[in-house]
């Protein structure tokens, strides 16, 4: 949908790397970045966070003084955090295939005000910590909701309904709760794996990583958390946002995308992650990463994978 809707919107291009077309609303922006022919090291940097998808093509990115490299592709975000340059690379932008993604500024204000609505309707006591944008960068991929989000965004945006500017706001709201979410539940899993017995719950995430090919057992994910079912569903899906059964389960999908990554078969990563079944693993792989599990594995093996210390794993 985006690519139908950004066709609309598309004009002759004024330049061929980076050719920007912008739609504002209050406090916020939404871009549409155009490359038609192939670039090395474009810089970009902007003094807000900028949220990123990307459309069609890829683009290999570098920044943190060299810290992180990625290959970014469709169906994936890149947020930047202010003031914090990146250099791009365009290794497939063409003029009949340019390379495109959407940005979306938003500001300072705008952040602390959803960051002071969670601190209130979910406060992260027991973990001593406050809502609040970690500023660096995220590399992740779309899932379903998220994806749904930047379709309607992009209309809202680029159309003229005379509700525009509140429409704007909500999906803005919206586009950083699910930043900060994403953030905060990277933040619970680490500590989690570091500090297994600084909670219950840790104790019962560290269980659910290092246990991914076995069925889950409520019972005894119970008694390591010390709470009642009731109590652990609640708090699990507090922090967490997802169920203890849907956790896993994109665990164990997150697990096959890194063997995918790897070399490994599909029928290896199947197994390898504590799938049964190829066929239900591969409908899942796509619904969860807009790819096949094949399409997967051949986008990894174009250029030899790239690293970052910065990626953040996907929220569902």
């Amino acid at each position: 949908m985006i690519k139908e809707r950004l066709h609309l919107q598309r004009k002759d291009p004024q330049v061929l790397v980076e050719n920007k077309l912008s739609f504002a609303g209050e406090e916020s922006e939404l871009s549409i970045y155009d490359t038609f022919e192939q670039a090395n090291a474009i810089d970009l940097v902007s003094d807000q966070l900028m949220f990123c998808g990307m459309v069609t093509g890829k683009k290999v990115m570098h920044g943190d003084a060299g810290n992180f490299n990625c290959d970014f592709y469709p169906h994936e975000s890149f947020v930047m955090a202010p003031n914090q340059p990146v250099a791009i690379d365009f290794p497939t932008a063409s003029l009949n295939e340019p390379t495109t993604c959407i940005a979306i500024e938003m500001s300072d204000e705008r952040i602390k005000q959803v960051c002071d609505g969670l601190n209130v309707a979910a406060p992260l006591e027991s973990y001593q910590q406050e809502w609040h944008y970690r500023e660096t960068v995220v590399h992740t991929h779309h899932n379903a909701q998220t994806q749904a989000l930047l379709d309607r965004m992009v209309t809202i945006f680029t159309e003229n309904h005379q509700d525009r500017s509140f429409m704007i706001d909500l999906a803005v709201r919206e586009l950083i709760a699910r930043l900060l979410r994403h953030q905060t539940r990277d933040f619970i899993i680490n500590h989690s794996l570091s500090q297994p017995d600084h909670s219950g719950l840790n104790a019962a995430i560290d269980y659910l990583h290092h246990n991914l090919k076995d069925e889950i057992d409520i019972d005894h994910l119970c008694k390591l958390a010390c709470m009642s079912r009731t109590k652990f569903y609640s708090e699990f899906k507090q922090h967490l946002g997802s169920s203890p059964a849907e956790f896993l389960f994109q665990q164990r999908l997150k697990q096959a995308a890194q063997l995918l990554s790897q070399n490994q078969s599909v029928t290896q990563a199947c197994f390898g992650s504590g799938f049964k079944d190829t066929s239900h693993f591969s409908r899942s792989f796509k619904r969860f990463y807009g790819l096949s599990p094949l399409q997967y594995k051949t986008r990894h093996q174009e250029l030899p994978p790239q690293t970052s210390t910065k990626v953040l794993p996907t929220q569902k």
